[in-house]
């Protein structure tokens, strides 16, 4: 009797010990960083399901490659700057480490002026960095068809990189690149890209983010 009691008092005993550190292993937030995605439809996955949508499978590279990360998809078709500007704050927080903007093909389409595309995205950048000054940026560019005006599709595609160089951003210089124009990669308005083209969309994205996430938790850590 005293041999089982004390194997039982041991047994509790190491079972008070393990399941905090079991409990707080699960609950802990403090290594998980928060991605979101403020884009378009192409980041949306028109004529996809969200689970084949780049963000998703974003999710699923960072854990692969032992990275805690939560993404946030708060992409619209037929998003424009001045509409992400507006939905920023529902869903920006104090703890989103990444915002990724992936936005200004609408504009361009429409024929906004490229000085009313450049301060909205600088804008959305301000608002976020206000948000928390530590947030990393990531900016997914875009080009425009040959068939626009040239002084104007230079200087969209320019824009870019040069807000990225300005506010010490991450750039994705295209983020179509190996799939726009592919008939093979995008449905059937060879607009948008399809599951496969998605997936290309992913690697473009994580070239440029992986390293802002291993760089932040390699601050963590010390």
């Amino acid at each position: 009797m005293f041999l089982k009691f004390n194997a039982l008092t041991l047994g509790c005993l190491l079972a008070s010990l393990l399941l905090p550190t079991a409990e707080a292993a699960r609950h802990d937030d403090s290594k998980t960083q928060t991605v979101l995605v403020l884009g378009d439809s192409l980041s949306d996955g028109f004529g996809l399901t969200r689970a084949q949508a780049y963000p998703a499978l974003l999710a699923k590279k960072a854990h692969a490659a032992g990275l805690q990360v939560e993404i946030k998809n708060a992409s619209v078709s037929g998003g424009t700057t001045a509409g992400g500007l507006q939905r920023l704050p529902e869903h920006l927080t104090r703890s989103t480490d990444v915002l990724i903007v992936q936005l200004g093909i609408n504009d361009a389409f429409r024929g906004v002026p490229l000085d009313d595309i450049r301060a909205n995205l600088q804008a959305i950048i301000d608002a976020a960095r206000k948000r928390n000054p530590k947030m990393r940026i990531l900016l997914a560019g875009m080009q425009l068809p040959l068939n626009i005006g040239e002084g104007y599709l230079q200087e969209f595609g320019a824009l870019y990189a040069q807000l990225a160089k300005k506010n010490d951003a991450a750039l994705v210089p295209y983020l179509l690149e190996g799939v726009g124009g592919d008939p093979t990669l995008n449905i059937g308005d060879h607009i948008h890209p399809n599951a496969a083209g998605q997936r290309i969309l992913a690697e473009n994205v994580w070239r440029a983010l992986e390293p802002l996430l291993r760089g932040a938790k390699t601050d963590r850590t010390g």
